[in-house]
């Protein structure tokens, strides 16, 4: 620590609130690690968000981004930083404003409070993932296989991820008092931070109170933002959102829908699968991601279906019409997840194939030759247990009959054999073949270009968080 750090630190403490004080004294802050090692140089750094200079303010703002939450992966720094800057929310500095502390951000100023808000919700996401499993997977970020890596992690990162479960009914109480804050910049941040802390188990007893805090602005919004926001927020905490599905707003609908619906879901699986047949219209919902969503919204709108769906035949002609449509897309996200959910448990080879599982199948062989529908998906084909390319798929179509679900019917297709035969020699089969026949659907509206992204986090290269 150098002497002018020091000063700014005698210069600051006096002032503090005492929560923010305390953590600040009883941390043993050389015991903790952050991305680039010891946690002996934070509390400068969290003195320095309180400097009457805004150049300093940002450089502390940066240090919480990139060291203290980098990337989104906590370390056993973390939850003490969290602690103290859920203790300053209320400081008086804490509304002026900045411009954006990273390169990459380029929106609006917004204030200090605003800025530790919102890295506060992503401390509170992160410390959510993996709790839920069934949550997870309604993430359109979920991959298969990562849960095989999940339980991997080293004792510093599992106490650094119980650390920051531990303190979010205290995060929370600070957080509260701001969702009925005036500014809606404000209220938009705080909400951000409320809907991943209300999803944790230990503070479910204050959902109700703050969802009817929710209901009561609902009433006074008149922009699709926050509206939308409400209802997503709403739905995703469990709570009765069927009256928001016939909302006025699609947006507003296709939100409401989005969490483990308890009510109504046959209308609820129907607003989703609307949204999924004009793909453009609905990733233009929100020019700015809502916050915890990043990517296109549809992705979003795709898992939530998916998830939302009883069986794979619910959504099979939506999700089918999505894959033969042949557009270039972030495969893990959008095809990838739809063949999974087509094949629950992984495919049986003693199991004849569906009607629905052969279209789908076939719209992937249809066009992998122009886009990679397999080929750029083989992982999600191996987690669900079928061939990894196309010649593999097109012997499986001609080798095995497809069943009526529920009808106890086998279907046997032209150049098919019996269920139990082997498949045919691979070699002999790379022409094109003919399909079966596939009930015509509407395709959905296709986006312009391929590499086109709403959300502006998204990544072309993949839109994973890295």
């Amino acid at each position: 620590m150098t002497n002018s750090e020091r000063d700014r630190m005698t210069r600051i403490l006096g002032g503090l609130p005492a929560a923010a004080r305390g953590v600040l004294l009883e941390t043993d802050w050389a015991s903790h690690r952050h991305a680039y090692g010891s946690g002996e140089d934070i509390p400068v750094a969290l003195c320095s968000l309180l400097d009457k200079d805004a150049g300093v303010r940002t450089e502390a703002l940066a240090v919480l981004d990139m060291g203290v939450l980098h990337q989104g992966s906590l370390y056993t720094v973390t939850a003490p930083a969290a602690l103290f800057v859920a203790a300053i929310l209320d400081h008086p500095l804490c509304l002026a404003e900045h411009e954006g502390h990273l390169p990459w951000d380029d929106g609006p100023p917004r204030s200090l409070r605003a800025a530790l808000l919102d890295w506060l919700g992503q401390v509170a996401e992160s410390a959510a993932y993996g709790e839920d499993p069934a949550r997870d997977r309604a993430n359109w970020e979920w991959q298969p296989w990562h849960e095989d890596t999940r339980g991997k992690r080293d004792p510093d990162e599992l106490a650094a991820l119980q650390a920051c479960r531990d303190i979010r009914p205290a995060l929370y109480d600070a957080v509260a008092p701001f969702l009925s804050s005036c500014d809606p910049h404000i209220y938009a941040s705080a909400l951000g931070v409320a809907l991943p802390l209300l999803s944790a188990p230990a503070l479910a007893d204050r959902v109700p109170r703050a969802a009817a805090l929710l209901r009561g602005r609902l009433g006074t919004m008149t922009g699709r933002r926050e509206r939308a926001s409400v209802a997503r927020a709403l739905s995703l905490w469990g709570m009765d959102t069927s009256d928001l599905l016939a909302d006025s707003d699609p947006a507003v609908r296709v939100c409401a829908a989005l969490g483990p619906v308890r009510v109504d879901r046959p209308r609820a699986l129907a607003v989703l699968l609307d949204a999924l047949r004009d793909p453009r219209t609905t990733d233009g919902w929100f020019p700015e991601p809502l916050r915890g969503v990043d990517g296109c919204f549809r992705f979003t709108v795709l898992r939530s279906a998916l998830d939302l769906a009883v069986s794979f035949e619910e959504v099979a002609a939506v999700t089918t019409a999505m894959v033969a449509a042949g557009r270039r897309s972030v495969v893990d996200h959008e095809s990838g997840p739809i063949l999974f959910r087509a094949f629950p448990g992984g495919y049986e080879p003693a199991h004849s194939l569906t009607s629905a599982q052969r279209a789908l199948l076939r719209a992937f062989v249809d066009t992998d030759e122009t886009t990679g529908a397999i080929g750029h998906n083989w992982l999600w084909f191996r987690a669900a247990g079928l061939p990894e390319n196309r010649e593999g798929i097109a012997a499986l179509l001609r080798t095995y009959p497809s069943r009526r679900p529920g009808s106890g019917i086998t279907v046997f297709r032209r150049g098919s054999t019996s269920a139990g035969s082997p498949p045919l020699d691979l070699a002999r089969r790379k022409q094109r073949l003919p399909g079966p026949p596939v009930t015509r659907v509407e395709p959905p509206v296709l986006l312009a270009d391929e590499g086109e992204w709403m959300g502006r986090r998204c990544a072309v290269a993949g839109g994973v968080r890295t």
